[in-house]
């Protein structure tokens, strides 16, 4: 456990066309799953479905620093993402950025 002041995080929610989250979850799992697994400048990633909305998928990630956060937007696995998903989603994505405080980090 430490603290992270250099650290960026980011909560994103995606809504989907209706009834597309499974295909937009199928597009993520082959293009950003394998991408951010291993990226050491992801520190933290969690993906997930919204519990009590059936067209919204909700991102959490934490990236070592703000660095790390912008050069992942060029890897070409985010960009094939960005491509891929695109038609299925109703529009842009709801971004948050978060100054991390602190983090309970792996041992």
């Amino acid at each position: 456990m430490q603290a992270t002041t250099h650290s960026v995080a980011l909560v994103i929610t995606h809504r989907t066309r209706s009834g597309q989250r499974d295909a937009v979850r199928a597009i993520w799992m082959r293009h950003m799953a394998p991408a951010i697994a291993q990226n050491p400048g992801h520190l933290a990633y969690c993906y997930g479905f919204d519990a009590t909305e059936p067209d919204v998928i909700c991102a959490f990630q934490q990236y070592a620093s703000p660095a790390a956060a912008q050069a992942f937007l060029t890897h070409p696995n985010y960009l094939a993402y960005l491509h891929d998903v695109e038609p299925l989603l109703e529009g842009p994505p709801h971004v948050r950025q978060l100054v991390p405080q602190w983090t309970k980090l792996p041992s």
